[in-house]
């Protein structure tokens, strides 16, 4: 049964948000005297009870067996999420520390997306997660050289997902800076945009014949690249604060907490996702709407973050699906969107490419 926005009168939406923003505060069945008392509502207690009633029998709240109040189910959630969520209100703290994140300097796209998850979960005292996707073709779109010394350079790479790597090169011989440089030209004139399957042995002698009396630096590059190609075929899910769950009622079954702690180890099923999902929304999926079982008493939350035209990861959250919608998305949004900006600036790209901090080899 679908949220219809018509079989709902005034009355009822109202007593509906009540119920559930009482529910997202304590976690507990509401009541009849609850609404009148803490919710401001002038109708008498047995119209209360009334609608109530109505809006259980049409699938919007449940009655637990031991209480006489109702709690929201899954349809209750979604028509709240759909129709009747406000705009949350951020405070000056919260707003200071989510403008913290552009202070991030020299990071790659995989470190920015993480940092962004940890202070949401912070932020919303749920689970943060942070998403790179699987690219639908990874390839190297450029190439830049950072001479160190005679015998090291970095390799940077932007790839075709907008994200910048690098990989710290030392060889068995010394280069001057000007090989380095003419190193990058051939890569860009000979394999920039090329997947790895397309890196075939006639390319390989290309750049070989481009670099002539150095071709025997291209093995070792050739190397580094296949390697990051196949860094960024896997695709990948990291959990921020996943132990913030355990304060919430919904996830006292240990035994059922261990089953979510593997499936989300599994990560395929949130990568898909992610793949599929609306690039322009924050994207929700409450209950059984998760294709996971043991995420069925769950709410995700997340938004795509793309640049240059393609999906360069995803922040959200996890948490139960009595979860303060509002706040949540609003962070999210906020978040998603300062990440979208600083890839737009090209800021991160730039300041590797000019030669930023040479801890960019770790990567």
């Amino acid at each position: 049964m679908s949220p219809r926005d018509g079989e709902l009168s005034e009355r009822k939406k109202l007593i509906l948000k009540a119920i559930i923003d009482a529910h997202i505060e304590n976690g507990e069945p509401v009541g009849s005297r609850y609404i009148m008392q803490n919710a401001q509502i002038a109708y008498s207690s047995a119209t209360i009870r009334n609608e109530m009633a109505e809006l259980e029998e049409l699938g919007y709240l449940e009655q637990p067996h031991t209480s006489a109040g109702r709690v929201p189910s899954e349809l209750g959630y979604r028509f709240y999420v759909d129709t009747m969520l406000s705009r949350y209100a951020m405070t000056q703290r919260e707003i200071a520390e989510l403008n913290n994140l552009l202070r991030i300097k020299q990071a790659e796209i995989d470190t920015i997306l993480e940092q962004a998850s940890k202070l949401a979960a912070a932020l919303t005292n749920y689970t943060g997660i942070s998403v790179k996707p699987k690219p639908a073709a990874a390839s190297i779109r450029r190439f830049e050289t950072v001479w160190v010394d005679p015998r090291s350079f970095i390799l940077v790479m932007v790839t075709s997902t907008g994200a910048v790597k690098s990989k710290f090169v030392h060889l068995g011989f010394d280069i001057l800076p000007d090989t380095a440089a003419r190193l990058a030209a051939a890569l860009n004139q000979n394999l920039a945009g090329l997947s790895a399957e397309q890196i075939t042995l006639p390319a390989i002698m290309r750049m070989e014949a481009a670099m002539g009396i150095d071709s025997v630096m291209v093995n070792p590059i050739i190397k580094c690249i296949y390697e990051t190609m196949s860094e960024l075929d896997d695709g990948d899910v990291r959990f921020e604060g996943i132990n913030r769950l355990l304060q919430y009622p919904e996830y006292a079954d240990i035994g059922r907490f261990k089953q979510l702690l593997g499936a989300l180890e599994e990560k395929h099923d949130i990568l898909d996702l992610v793949s599929g999902a609306k690039a322009e929304d924050v994207n929700i999926y409450i209950g059984s709407e998760n294709t996971v079982d043991v995420m069925q008493n769950s709410s995700l939350i997340f938004k795509t973050i793309r640049h240059g035209g393609h999906t360069v990861g995803a922040i959200g959250i996890l948490g139960p699906c009595r979860m303060d919608y509002s706040r949540v998305v609003t962070m999210i949004e906020h978040l998603a969107g300062q990440v979208a900006a600083m890839l737009d600036e090209d800021g991160t790209q730039s300041n590797l490419l000019n030669g930023g901090e040479h801890n960019a080899g770790k990567g």
